[in-house]
């Protein structure tokens, strides 16, 4: 087998794909992931908003689950999905109630057994809608939620309502 291509060639660009891949990372991956903007080049671009947009307002008194609905918003960047989570033993119950201020969006409502770290969850209910309302008992311990994906150009915000046994873990 001849070689089409010499190992200086397959050095440099690898090297090339390594410098190339660094420069990404820090001015545009970690600036809009985790806000984190070491050159200053994110702020500048704008990219650093999608890191805020992602943060969630929480109530204190939303921590724990209680009797009467506690509001928590969150808010689902344009073109990303968000994960929010509470933290629930098994036969615990939930009420729920979510809206969106701007239409559907796809979600996954789902659970995660505590102490697993194969990635297995389980989905209870996905669908795309702009709104949902119901109950759950969790079927094992763990963590359970809501994935959301926003596939349009604007950011949306989905008022969530709550009550029932749990403790809110929050964006994941």
């Amino acid at each position: 087998m001849q070689h089409t291509v010499s190992s200086n060639t397959l050095i440099k660009a690898t090297l090339s794909a390594i410098i190339l891949a660094s420069i990404v990372l820090v001015t545009l991956i970690l600036p809009a992931e985790y806000n984190i903007d070491p050159t200053g080049i994110g702020h500048k671009i704008g990219v650093t908003v999608l890191a805020q947009t992602a943060k969630t307002e929480v109530p204190k008194s939303a921590v724990a689950g209680s009797d009467e609905f506690q509001m928590i918003e969150v808010i689902v960047p344009a073109g990303r999905g968000v994960e929010y989570k509470f933290d629930m033993q098994q036969f615990e119950k939930m009420t729920y109630e979510w809206i969106t201020d701007r239409g559907p969006l796809f979600f996954d409502l789902h659970g995660e057994p505590e102490g697993d770290t194969s990635g297995y969850y389980e989905s209870y209910v996905i669908a795309t809608s702009a709104e949902m309302k119901g109950s759950f008992t969790a079927p094992f311990a763990g963590s359970h939620g809501w994935y959301w994906k926003n596939t349009s150009t604007q950011a949306v915000t989905v008022k969530l309502l709550v009550k029932g046994q749990y403790k809110v873990i929050g964006l994941k």
